[in-house]
């Protein structure tokens, strides 16, 4: 059956990005889109930071990132700062972009370890735009200064996610979306395929689709509530399922820093996001050990300000559907699965979903074959993210609580095992297909928790040190010359996208 009518169920940042994605595909053929939302449900609104590639998603969608910018209250972000994660009062910043460049055809962070065995002590963090200009709050696009022989500036955003949806709204109905307003009460499937054929709303109405997109949420109502397609836990390696949301002005009248921040406590740890006027907060946390007054006692003793809400309490179980499209219906954002927001990859897997289906998908009809290549591919995106997070908990000396005690000895995946023990012995990272993380990605969390590269490879242990220390030393003038000519942070901000005051 030709798809001709595609229905998305539930709003907010996941529906819409869809709505706005999808509004492209009538463009080269008529196809009629359709997404159901209620003002009286509210959305989690809890994955304000971003990562790069959404800076590529709303290129493709055409939009003006000033407009985009000063519309969502946002800033940019060159990366996450990470405190008390290896031990209470150590702290390291997981950058954007990469430490250095390849030399030789291996990783950088061989390189300077064969340098540093022969006494270089510059640390590996210099050799890293990104990390240098977050430490002194400066900032610059690529685009500012268009030299060849510079590092370009990679960035995502700090975004005010229910603005951002709005933005996207306007954007979506200018295409020909057709927003309905009402809560979806009923599902109607057919008795012959098992395909969703229509949802029947709280007024009454009935909307028929070929494709319908499950936006819902943790309830997941078409993809788990009608279609009953099951959920894989992952509360043994992730046991945090609670969190508390709350937005606080910054009282000290501070600019904004070009990074976020993730502060462990004892039993999860706080977000700090900087928008242009305000910050978005908010604790994650495990309930086996901490209880809902103690997180959000903890979150508010460590703002930056006094709570502009009343705190928004969520509960989640960390896992994934056992499939992300089933019949005629693909779920996206959180009735897909949910891995907490520590690396800001809430948003990142709509937009991938995103773009994957759009990929895989023809408007001729669903078949099985699509259904099988999103789900193997969106399974595996999905492992390879949650690894790299638990990541975070296991690498960790702390002992000073219950849970610190328990995700520090806790059993991990073997494909994690695998990466570290093979980081420990030369410090070699596979970065396998088209993973998210790169080699300093995941070089950045194990070195700023402890795990130390055991040596590096014998290529690098071959090469001759005075050819590539000359390439060092250039790196590092070229950083800091590009640094220091850089405009801070909040001037940029002020001149580039500002935002009226919320």
């Amino acid at each position: 059956m030709a798809i001709e009518r595609i229905v998305i169920v539930g709003g907010g940042t996941a529906g819409w990005m869809a709505a706005a994605a999808l509004s492209r595909l009538s463009d080269s053929r008529k196809v009629a889109i359709t997404l159901i939302e209620s003002e009286q449900i509210g959305t989690v609104g809890v994955g304000e930071a971003t990562i790069p590639p959404m800076v590529e998603f709303n290129q493709l969608l055409g939009i003006d990132e000033r407009e985009m910018m000063a519309a969502t209250q946002a800033t940019f972000k060159l990366g996450i700062q990470f405190a008390n994660w290896g031990n209470l009062g150590e702290s390291y910043l997981h950058p954007f972009g990469t430490y250095g460049y390849h030399i030789g055809g291996i990783a950088f962070h061989q390189v300077w370890h064969r340098a540093r065995a022969e006494g270089d002590r510059r640390p590996l963090q210099v050799f890293n735009l990104e990390t240098v200009a977050a430490h002194f709050g400066r900032f610059s696009r690529t685009q500012d200064y268009q030299r060849d022989d510079l590092p370009p500036m990679n960035y995502a955003y700090h975004i005010d996610a229910t603005r951002y949806a709005a933005f996207l709204r306007g954007y979506s109905e200018k295409r020909g979306v057709v927003r309905r307003e009402g809560k979806v009460v009923d599902t109607t499937l057919d008795g012959e395929t098992g395909y969703v054929s229509s949802v029947t709303m709280d007024d009454g109405a009935t909307v028929e689709g070929d494709l319908f997109i499950d936006c819902s949420g943790f309830r997941g109502l078409l993809i788990e509530q009608a279609l009953e397609t099951g959920y894989e836990d992952w509360r043994q390696y992730l046991p945090c399922d609670r969190a508390v949301a709350l937005p606080c002005r910054r009282e000290d009248g501070s600019p904004p820093p070009p990074f976020t921040k993730a502060i462990a406590h004892t039993a999860g740890w706080q977000w700090q996001v900087p928008l242009q006027h305000r910050n978005g907060n908010g604790h994650v946390y495990c309930s086996e050990y901490m209880s809902d007054e103690e997180a959000h006692d903890i979150l508010v003793a460590n703002m930056m300000g006094k709570p502009e809400a009343e705190p928004n309490f969520l509960r989640f179980v960390t896992g994934r559907r056992k499939k992300s499209w089933n019949r005629n219906v693909v779920a996206l954002g959180l009735s897909s699965g949910f891995m907490e927001p520590l690396e800001s990859t809430s948003i990142h897997l709509i937009n991938s979903g995103i773009n994957r289906l759009i990929a895989i998908l023809s408007l001729d009809g669903v078949t099985q074959t699509q259904q099988d290549t999103f789900n193997r591919l969106t399974d595996k995106e999905y492992r390879r993210i949650r690894d790299f997070l638990v990541l975070h908990y296991n690498a960790t000396t702390r002992d000073d609580s219950p849970f610190w005690d328990y995700v520090r000895t806790m059993d991990v995946p073997d494909t994690l095992t695998e990466k570290i023990e093979l980081f420990k012995a030369n410090g070699q990272i596979f970065r396998e297909e088209d993973e998210l993380f790169n080699e300093t990605s995941w070089a950045a969390v194990m070195m700023g928790q402890g795990i130390a590269m055991g040596g590096h490879g014998p290529i690098a242990a071959s090469m001759d040190l005075p050819d590539f220390r000359g390439e060092l030393d250039e790196m590092e003038r070229s950083i800091r010359y590009l640094v220091n000519h850089m405009p801070t942070h909040g001037d940029y901000l002020a001149k580039y996208c500002p935002a009226k005051a919320a």
